[in-house]
């Protein structure tokens, strides 16, 4: 077996590896993206289940005859459940690798979306949102982490994205679906709006079977002859890709030795217990980007769009379905143009431009709402401004924290965190965003629509203050180098900015 001393750490190649002699605008990589397509597709199964759950929910209300805390509770188990996944994702991943990983998310994924298509009650069909949730945690977490350790520096910001393009695919999908089986019986139409997602999942655990091991976990393990190859099907030429396994190399012996075993242990310790000032800062980062992706109210939006549609009087339910199907179509296309010129803008730019976005948004929709909750006759100019505003705010977020979320953590964190580190960053993106599921109609009905978009508004406000200070600039940075960027040199005002 090979082992890491054995790579040239020749002056030359030294030179060549650092930033400033990447080619500014480098063609993308096929195999790479190849490689990122295949596991980006676990994350549809997630898309589809919130936006077929946003009119499915409807009918399950009707035939279950379910209290609306209940319809809370079964919306919200999955992003609770996912927790369990997210959490046990890092350390499945730093054992088995990340390819099997990814297809253990879909299986489970399989399973539940099974369970919840042939549920015949309630509690069956809860149980079968508990399978899902947890094979949508690995999913999560498996697939940006992936991407991130198999893709080029310069293109990595577009790659990484992928799964958020993916999860609003999967969204709109679901709301055609909704769309196209909404006018069949109550207690066949939620059933194969759900069952439907199983065969996805089939798909995608079959198709990720012929993906490549990430580089860095085969570094990790003492295997550099298929990490070479990998590297060489990845990279513009053999020499770059000499470079990159000499980087991934020198970082992995640093963190592991000659430890070819290494699986992951030490790893919490280091993280949650004596942490360096960077990994420290490094985890507030990833923390707190997961944290306010979720407390921006985003995926209860979704869920709840059809509620917060028929409150500002849309009534019918092919009409609601429809507003959805269009709020979906402006999701997806705002996305894919934020993952197309991630790499060229940078990171921060659109993260501070689609949270003040969203806070704008917000702030209207709550105004347009609170108008609507004290007029008897539903205005159209207001019933316009409020589907505006949710378009608007669901665009803000799929052009900064919806893609870049996934970005941030999978690349601040070292390669011997990366994988626990991530894990630990999304469970609380999946705690927040059960809790938030779990709890927006309750709170709207205490406060109303209006008042709950004004606090979500004023969390969007946090949110980029938080990203100006906190976060510094990752483009065109090697996953090796972006440690420094949170180093002591990192001041206080997160000034980092991109190269240029």
């Amino acid at each position: 077996m090979e082992k890491t001393h054995e790579i040239d750490e020749s002056p030359q190649l030294k030179l060549a590896s650092s930033s400033s002699f990447r080619p500014r605008n480098p063609p993308l990589n096929k195999y790479a993206l190849a490689c990122a397509l295949l596991a980006s597709t676990n994350s549809i199964l997630l898309g589809y289940d919130i936006g077929v759950m946003s009119g499915a929910v409807m009918s399950i209300k009707d035939n279950l005859n379910i209290s609306s805390t209940q319809v809370e509770i079964l919306v919200g188990s999955l992003n609770v459940c996912s927790l369990i996944g997210s959490l046990a994702a890092g350390a499945t991943s730093d054992r088995i690798g990340r390819r099997y990983t990814i297809v253990l998310a879909a299986a489970t994924f399989l399973l539940g979306a099974l369970l919840m298509g042939l549920a015949p009650s309630y509690p069956f069909l809860m149980a079968g949102r508990v399978v899902a949730g947890i094979g949508v945690g690995y999913s999560l977490i498996i697939a940006p982490v992936y991407t991130a350790e198999i893709s080029p520096a310069m293109t990595r910001g577009f790659l990484t994205s992928l799964p958020e393009v993916f999860i609003n695919i999967g969204i709109l999908l679901g709301y055609v679906f909704n769309y196209a089986l909404s006018g069949l019986p109550q207690n066949i139409n939620w059933r194969l709006m759900l069952g439907l997602a199983a065969i996805p999942a089939i798909v995608i655990a079959v198709g990720v079977i012929a993906m490549p091991e990430s580089p860095r976990w085969l570094v990790m393990k003492g295997r550099l002859g298929e990490a070479r190859q990998v590297l060489i099907k990845t990279s513009d030429n053999e020499e770059e890709a000499e470079i990159r396994l000499e980087e991934i190399a020198k970082s992995a012996s640093e963190m592991t030795g000659e430890n070819t075993s290494w699986n992951g242990q030490g790893v919490w310790k280091e993280l949650l217990i004596r942490p360096t000032r960077p990994t420290r800062r490094i985890l507030i980062a990833a923390v707190g980007i997961n944290f306010f992706m979720q407390a921006s109210g985003n995926d209860a939006v979704v869920y709840y769009t059809p509620e917060v549609f028929r409150a500002a009087g849309i009534r019918r339910r092919k009409e609601l379905v429809g507003v959805t199907i269009i709020m979906g179509v402006v999701k997806t296309s705002f996305v894919l143009v934020s993952a197309l010129f991630l790499d060229q803008f940078g990171r921060r730019p659109l993260l501070l431009l689609g949270t003040a976005g969203m806070a704008l948004s917000l702030t209207g929709l709550g105004l347009g709402s609170k108008f609507l909750e004290h007029s008897a006759h539903k205005p159209p100019w207001a019933i316009a401004l409020c589907v505006v505003a949710v378009c608007a705010d669901v665009s803000f977020f799929s052009i900064g924290l919806g893609p870049i979320t996934w970005v941030y953590s999978s690349e601040i964190f070292p390669m011997r965190l990366r994988a626990q580190g991530s894990s630990l960053a999304v469970s609380v993106n999946r705690l927040v965003s059960g809790v938030v599921a779990m709890t927006f109609l309750t709170i709207s009905r205490e406060i109303s629509f209006g008042g709950v978009f004004f606090v979500l508004g004023g969390i969007m406000v946090v949110a980029t203050i938080f990203f100006y200070f906190l976060l510094p600039e990752t483009k065109g940075k090697n996953l090796e180098e972006i440690g420094s960027l949170f180093e002591d040199k990192f001041t206080s005002r997160g000034r980092e900015m991109s190269a240029t």
